[in-house]
């Protein structure tokens, strides 16, 4: 009998070669935030989710045995995303670790970032950082992770190396970065997608980290000269040691025609040495990897495609929706309930002068700007889905809010009670949209800093 294997992130490069390869092998489900249609592969079925939303993802993991987490960072799915990629992603994976253990999923695979191992782990990059913790975070609620930690992978289609070609087919003469002489090892496409294979089901490399990539070591500036031997390209390649990070973030972006937000925290990683341990390294179990030239040669293969994806159905998405999502200090591993509730007396205390609050017995709870009968915001607290871990409100009234049916608030804890998560989501400003962006918001992420300063500030009086 096939093993059922939900892939999050199906749509990407190596979700989309993945199903690929082992349609045949494997019952996928491959995860999509909108409604596949005009599906090229009848046998794999596609499954609309919510990945912000516990619910929506826990529906679609039902009847799965397996899971592969390839969510890196996500476009807005809101008009408005007020949050960093790397608390996203965080509360991302919460929600993944969350619905896994609901359904007794047997295993997560994820696919990460290899660590540097000349500096610890507070002192990485913040791209590196992140996958760090949701590689901790998936594994959290219970369900075995096996990670498998890569540096750049090479085919055709994938973005780290569409940037390299891009940069060698557009210039002539490449005045490369200090960070081009850094260390990594690269791993082919074929040998990710193999090892993936291996490690599904095989209870031996259960909550398990492995590096991986082939046994040769490279430079980045190594690599874009192999790829330009590759292209047939002659290129004039040399590092300096003036450019600065921020200085490459351009540089990189513009001429490798990559967009600034994927490259910002690639450039980050790309000045440490990112080589395979032997502490963590797969290698012995495998050994027939192909090296840079071939990879780089198959990745290069015009004739061969990215898999074509289904099309998708136009979804009628609310208007102007937002979402706000701040990582909060957890004051002495407090809980949930006692930062919900702390943040109902701090809100209208700070604002003293303009703002009131009214709590009912069942917790909800209205906040009212100076003696005005109709409250601003008011919030509905929804116990059947609220823990210590977790406090859920929705959204339910006030003249700030347009839909009463569709946003919700939530505080929660995530990377074992270190962080706490405060997040907004799919709330429906009534103010018109520019008023709105430059007034409601602005203030919001404000009074959240202030918070998150009280709360600092609150753990070392106590």
């Amino acid at each position: 009998m096939k093993k059922t294997i939900a892939i999050a992130g199906a749509g990407g490069y190596i979700g989309r070669w993945f199903i690929q390869h082992f349609k045949d092998k494997y019952h996928i489900i491959a995860l999509s935030r909108s409604e596949a249609i005009n599906n090229p592969e009848p046998s794999v079925e596609w499954r609309k989710v919510e990945l912000f939303s516990i619910t929506s993802t826990s529906e679609v993991l039902q009847g799965v045995d397996y899971a592969i987490y390839l969510i890196h960072s996500m476009s807005a799915s809101t008009r408005l995303n007020q949050g960093s990629f790397q608390d996203t992603d965080l509360l991302l994976a919460d929600n993944f670790a969350r619905a896994a253990a609901a359904n007794g999923i047997k295993q997560i695979l994820y696919l990460g970032g290899i660590l540097p191992k000349e500096i610890g782990e507070n002192n990485i990059s913040v791209h590196l950082q992140s996958r760090l913790e949701v590689e901790k975070t998936l594994g959290s609620k219970g369900t075995p992770v096996t990670s498998l930690r890569a540096g750049i992978i090479v085919g055709p289609g994938g973005s780290s190396f569409e940037m390299i070609h891009n940069l060698i087919a557009r210039l002539p003469v490449l005045i490369c970065p200090k960070w081009t002489l850094s260390q990594t090892q690269a791993i082919s496409l074929k040998d990710t997608l193999e090892i993936m294979d291996k490690c599904l089901g095989d209870k031996e490399l259960f909550n398990k980290a492995f590096e991986i990539g082939a046994p040769e070591v490279l430079t980045y500036k190594e690599m874009l000269e192999k790829t330009a031997r590759a292209m047939g390209k002659k290129r004039l390649i040399f590092s300096v040691p003036i450019f600065s990070v921020g200085l490459s973030k351009l540089w990189v972006s513009y001429f490798g025609k990559t967009p600034a937000k994927l490259v910002s925290p690639l450039v980050e990683s790309l000045k440490h040495t990112l080589t395979v341990s032997e502490e963590h390294a797969f290698g012995n179990r495998k050994s027939d990897y192909l090296d840079f030239d071939q990879s780089a040669k198959e990745a290069l293969d015009e004739s061969v495609r990215l898999p074509k994806l289904p099309q998708f159905k136009r979804d009628k998405d609310v208007k102007n929706t937002v979402r706000s999502i701040q990582r909060l200090p957890n004051t002495r591993h407090r809980s949930a309930i006692w930062v919900a509730n702390r943040y109902k007396v701090w809100l209208p205390t700070f604002f003293s002068f303009l703002i009131n609050a009214k709590e009912n017995k069942n917790g909800d709870i209205g906040f009212y700007l100076l003696r005005s009968s109709k409250p601003m915001l008011q919030l509905t607290w929804i116990p059947d889905r609220s823990d210590v871990k977790r406090q859920l409100f929705y959204i339910t009234g006030g003249w700030l809010v347009k839909r009463f049916d569709y946003g919700w608030l939530e505080f929660r804890e995530v990377m074992g009670g270190k962080y706490m998560i405060s997040a907004i989501h799919e709330f429906v400003p009534r103010l018109p949209w520019l008023v709105y962006v430059n007034t409601q918001a602005r203030i919001h992420l404000w009074v959240m800093d202030r918070f998150k300063r009280y709360l600092e500030k609150y753990k070392f009086e106590q």
